[in-house]
Order: C-alpha cells, then sequence, then structure tokens
C-alpha cells in the first residue's frame, strides 16, 4: 500500500486528539474503519506508530519520525485546496462570494439582512452545523469563509492552524426552557434542585453539550434520566412537559413554554466567529455584533439578567455577557486576538434596550433607566442551545 495524503491526515488526527474514537469523529468515519486503516499504514511504514493505553493513543518513537514528516505535508495539501476552492468561487462568475457556515443562534436572520444591505452586490450562502469543529475544518479547508460558532465551557474547541478568531461574547450563560406550567416557572430564577425530577433532553451530536451538561448536573449532585435527541424534538417534548432542557438565553418564550436563568449560570459558552484571514472578520464583524444584540433585546429573560447586573457593562453602553459579570478594561470594540490591553476607564453599568439599526453611540446617563419596551408577542423559536 502507498501512502496517501488522506492516511497522513489520519495519523495527525489520532496525535492530536490522543484517541482513536475522537480522531475518527474528526475524520467523519467508524472508529473499527479507523483501526484498520492504522494498521495498514504500520504495515506499510514497518513498525507500531502508536502505543495503545489506557488513557489513549501515544506516538512511538518512530511514530514521531513519521509525524515530523507528515504534518508539513498535510498543511501545504490543506494550503493548496484551500487557495484553489477560494479562486474557483470568485471565478464563477465574477459576483463576489460570502460563504457563511454557523451553528444555531437567533442572530443569524438580522446578521444576514444587514449583510445584504452593506454588501448588496456578494451572494451570501449560508451553510447550518451542529458540529462548531466541523465549520472551523471547513473554513480552514477554504470550504467556507466564515465560521460563526459557539465553544461549550469546558469543552474547548480544536482551532485549525491559521485561523483567525474573534469572540463575540467571552461566556454567555446558558438557560434552561421548560413547560409554562411547571412549578419552577412560579420563581424568576431556577435552581437545578428545582429540576431534580425532571427528565433531561440534550443532543449528543452538538460539540460539547452532552459533556457540558454531563459536567453541570454532576457537580449539583444530580443524576436524573437524560433523554437524546434534536432540539427541534425536545421544544415540543418541553411544552407538554416531557422533559426540560438547556437553551440560549436569546431564546423567546411561548404561551407553553417558559424561559428562566439558572442560579448560579453553571453552564456558560463563549461566541466566536474565525475566519482565515484578520480582514474577513473585519468584513462581518460588526453587523453580526449589531445583529445579536438586537435578538438579546427581543428576549425579555436575557433583558431581565442582563439589566439586573449580571452581564455587567460594556463602553459603548451595550451590556456584556461576560464570564465574572464585570469589565475588564480590555475592550477595544472587536474583542479579536489582537486586541488592545491598555486600561480604560470603567463604564458604570447601564442597562439599554439595543435598537435595531445601528449601534449605541452616545454616553448614557448613570442612572436607572426605564423598564424596556414591550415587545410584543413572540414567535415560535428554535431553542437549540448555544448553540448558538
Amino acid at each position: 500500500m502507498e501512502l496517501e495524503v488522506r492516511h497522513l491526515r489520519a495519523l495527525c488526527a489520532i496525535a492530536d486528539t490522543g484517541s482513536l474514537h475522537k480522531a475518527a469523529r474528526q475524520l467523519g468515519m467508524s472508529q473499527p474503519s479507523l483501526t484498520t486503516q492504522l494498521r495498514r499504514i504500520e504495515h506499510a511504514v514497518g513498525g507500531q506508530l502508536f502505543a495503545r493505553e489506557r488513557t489513549g493513543c501515544r506516538p512511538t518513537p518512530l511514530g514521531r519520525v513519521v509525524l515530523s514528516r507528515a504534518r508539513p505535508l498535510v498543511v501545504e495539501m490543506r494550503a493548496l485546496v484551500t487557495e484553489a476552492r477560494a479562486t474557483a468561487a470568485r471565478a464563477d462568475d465574477g459576483t463576489p462570494q460570502l460563504r457563511i457556515g454557523s451553528t444555531a443562534s437567533r442572530a443569524i436572520p438580522g446578521w444576514l439582512r444587514r449583510l445584504r444591505h452593506r454588501m448588496p452586490g456578494t451572494e451570501t450562502s449560508l451553510q447550518m452545523d451542529v458540529s462548531a469543529n466541523a465549520l472551523l475544518q471547513m473554513v480552514a479547508a477554504g470550504q467556507l469563509d466564515i465560521a460563526f460558532v459557539h465553544e461549550v465551557e469546558g469543552c474547548p474547541l480544536r482551532l485549525p492552524d491559521g485561523l483567525r478568531r474573534r469572540v463575540l461574547v467571552d461566556r454567555e450563560p446558558q438557560f434552561v426552557s421548560l413547560a409554562a406550567d411547571h412549578p419552577a416557572t412560579r420563581k424568576d430564577v431556577v435552581h437545578l434542585t428545582d429540576l431534580a425530577a425532571d427528565r433531561w433532553m440534550v443532543d449528543p451530536t452538538v460539540d460539547g453539550e452532552w459533556d457540558g451538561l454531563q459536567r453541570v448536573l454532576r457537580e449539583a449532585g444530580l443524576n436524573p434520566r437524560v433523554l437524546h435527541g434534536d432540539y427541534l424534538t425536545a421544544a415540543t417534548l418541553v411544552a407538554t412537559g416531557e422533559v426540560v432542557t438547556v437553551c440560549q438565553p436569546t431564546s423567546v418564550a411561548r404561551p407553553d413554554m417558559a424561559v428562566r436563568p439558572l442560579a448560579g449560570d453553571p453552564l456558560g459558552v463563549r461566541l466566536l466567529v474565525a475566519a482565515r484571514t484578520t480582514a474577513e472578520l473585519d468584513a462581518v464583524y460588526g453587523e453580526l455584533e449589531a445583529a445579536y444584540w438586537e435578538a438579546a433585546a427581543e428576549s425579555p429573560a436575557y433583558q431581565d439578567w442582563l439589566l439586573g447586573g449580571r452581564g455587567g457593562g460594556r463602553p459603548d453602553g451595550r451590556p456584556d455577557a461576560r464570564h465574572d459579570g464585570r469589565y475588564d478594561g480590555r475592550y477595544d470594540g472587536r474583542y479579536d486576538d489582537d486586541r488592545a490591553t491598555a486600561p480604560v476607564p470603567v463604564p458604570v453599568a447601564v442597562p439599554v434596550s439595543i435598537p435595531t439599526t445601528s449601534p449605541i453611540t452616545t454616553p448614557l446617563p448613570a442612572t436607572a433607566p426605564a423598564p424596556p419596551p414591550d415587545l410584543g408577542p413572540a414567535p415560535s423559536q428554535d431553542l437549540r442551545p448555544t448553540p448558538l
């Protein structure tokens, strides 16, 4: 057997993840198939490349030698394909292309609307996926230009080499959705122990979702019954009282379904956008940021959380859902990898409602504002966590 790039990519995936199971999932194949492929590769090179241990796979001395030559080849091949695909996309008919990938988010409609108005001659496409890691890989491979994804706390994403990222929200609290007549809805904030007798539903195909929920339930001393399924199904079962589920704070309640924050905000996600270049991030980030806060303003539960001071404040007057509820003095308007670190005056945390047309640019008085306006009846929403 002659070694091919796909074989080298498999070796790199095993080394990076330290597990045949995780590597197989990353490569989109079954573990038995990857195990068989590894045996054939080892036979071709004449020796064992990984030592199988209880804690995972560790490269042998021969494996380290092979990997040192394989990694540059894989990177170069990825760069070749990325450049070729990007060139082909631009050359089809001369129309500029913007290929966006995203995990689920209520900010998506507003983001696309804003991009359409600002770049009227650009053809924008959207690809949704439950796997943030898969979307990041597609950006690295040149199949997408931008990926807007969420990273579940405690379950870091694998950011491919060469990608630039910008953090939209460092820690977005995850809420819980439950039937409107659930006894816990009598409280403004729900404790996990209030849901001890409930069944939970989670989508295990969402990167980090099941691991994150398990950790939170375990730390609360709970071991509830859990159903696995997609979040569209979960929304139906929540409404009938069959299950409860984690949801985005931007989710909007319905007559048969309530949305509540969890006491102590035990589960959070980081929202970030990634691209191959800083210029590509600059081209879309402002519209995404405005769309996110527009969606936040449409969620009464999230507005209450932000107005309660748990989201802190930002220099532009908008709430800032950060991990410790305080502004850290580093904001430069972008939250990116190259953000400025020079301290600025700590702003007064002034709760506001976010306009849907443009960001707030004028200083706000340090006085308690009027309650947010009535946003009217909310449409049915996909309560997939972020999930963005």
